[in-house]
């Protein structure tokens, strides 16, 4: 999933570690959210969001991306 948190996070002046702290999760996951390596549950999509003040489709783009999902995964789409 496309996402905008490297921006916003940058424009706070907050390290991934400092943001990671604010929504009770690793600076390692801050980072695979960033580079698409792993999405976020709902529940902390909507934690960050709050960290910067705007609703979940303004940091968590849902358009196409190359990374298979989850289901698709798991029914081997290729």
């Amino acid at each position: 999933m496309k996402n905008r948190l490297k921006e916003l996070r940058e424009s706070l002046g907050l390290t991934q570690e400092q943001l990671g702290k604010l929504v009770g999760v690793s600076r390692q996951a801050i980072n695979a959210i960033e580079t698409e390596k792993f999405e976020p549950s709902i529940w902390l999509a909507y934690d960050i969001s709050n960290i910067f003040n705007c609703f979940i489709e303004e940091v968590f783009l849902f358009k196409k991306s190359k990374r298979k999902s989850r289901a698709q995964q798991s029914r081997g789409v290729v």
